[in-house]
């Protein structure tokens, strides 16, 4: 019957989604609980850079508030 290859296909389906899944955590552990950005324009990039020069430590994914920025 039809319902037979819901097992295969439920196995396929879940190690499809498994290197998506794997991305997000390597990201959110390697910078430090946020998920990378990517620069698709130049804006992006001016943004990111602006971040990095504002974070203190070099780094673009660590934040200060508004509060903190001298």
């Amino acid at each position: 019957m039809w319902f037979e290859i819901l097992p295969g296909l439920a196995a396929m389906g879940f190690c499809l989604v498994i290197p998506g899944v794997a991305t997000v955590y390597i990201n959110k552990f390697t910078n430090g609980g946020k998920e990378k950005r990517v620069a698709h324009y130049v804006q992006q990039w001016h943004m990111m850079e602006r971040d990095r020069r504002i974070s203190g430590v070099n780094r673009y994914y660590v934040s200060k508030g508004l509060e903190n920025i001298d």
